[in-house]
């Protein structure tokens, strides 16, 4: 049962709210469906041990992110947090679907004020979500400080590719193919906004910067499928920790 938190940012979810049901299909077809592959690897990428770890899944949506994690880590309890009442409705229907409704919950939150104590979470995720925050650096600083020390941060957030031959066939992709089809399914003008959020999102090693500067050490920087999206990756700074290159 979701169970409210905090107040969400004004119309942060309610952007969503109109689109939840149908959210998970345009999802699928609008990314060809290799968005479940890159929440695969988002979900590999926090490395937890092989025992029980809390996992703390922001801007959860429908959850899908949540529970790659959670069959990923079999013994992993995971929180997701999202400002989309509706969109949480259809998260838990698939947790109890899918019978991991005893692992995984839900609740509304904002990602700019966590409401959890300091270094209480193993790992921290963040799937398509921080483009949509209207304080980035608020929101990196709260992923960071609810991350144990040895814990990692792991973001996955569409961009513009910016080289490659690959690189104009998957900007056609997101410039036009993207948010034409999201709301001829949808009927919801919400697509259209999606186009020139990716385009304002910065490139990747400035938000890599942008992640460094809310203290978190870069681990690595990965492009997916010719950098239609990247997967960024901290942890907690500490003292004695060298500072990985960003991938190209």
């Amino acid at each position: 049962m979701t169970t409210a938190l905090v107040t969400p940012s004004p119309g942060s979810g309610a952007m969503f709210d109109r689109i939840a049901r149908r959210y998970d299909m345009l999802n699928r077809v609008m990314s060809l469906g290799v968005d479940r592959r890159w929440r695969r690897r988002t979900a590999d990428a926090l490395a937890l041990p092989d025992r029980a770890r809390r996992v703390l899944d922001v801007a959860t949506g429908t959850g899908d992110l949540a529970i790659a994690i959670a069959r990923h880590y079999p013994k992993a309890e995971v929180v997701g947090v999202d400002p989309s009442t509706k969109m949480l409705e259809v998260g838990d229907k698939k947790l109890v679907s899918r019978k991991l409704d005893a692992r995984v919950t839900m609740a509304v939150g904002d990602a700019q004020a966590l409401d959890y104590p300091d270094a209480s979470f193993d790992g921290v995720t963040m799937a398509f979500g921080i483009r949509n925050v209207p304080d980035r650096p608020a929101a990196l600083r709260e992923l960071t400080r609810v991350c144990k020390p040895g814990g990692r941060v792991a973001i996955l957030e569409l961009g513009e590719p910016e080289g490659g031959v690959m690189a104009p066939l998957a900007r056609f992709h997101i410039r036009t193919v993207v948010p034409r089809l999201g709301a001829l399914l949808s009927g919801a003008r919400e697509y259209r906004y999606l186009q020139s959020s990716i385009a304002a999102f910065p490139p990747a090693a400035a938000f890599a910067t942008m992640m460094e500067e809310a203290g978190l050490t870069m681990v690595e920087v990965v492009p997916l499928t010719f950098g239609v999206c990247n997967l960024y990756v901290g942890t907690p700074t500490r003292a004695d920790a060298p500072r990985a290159e960003h991938a190209p």
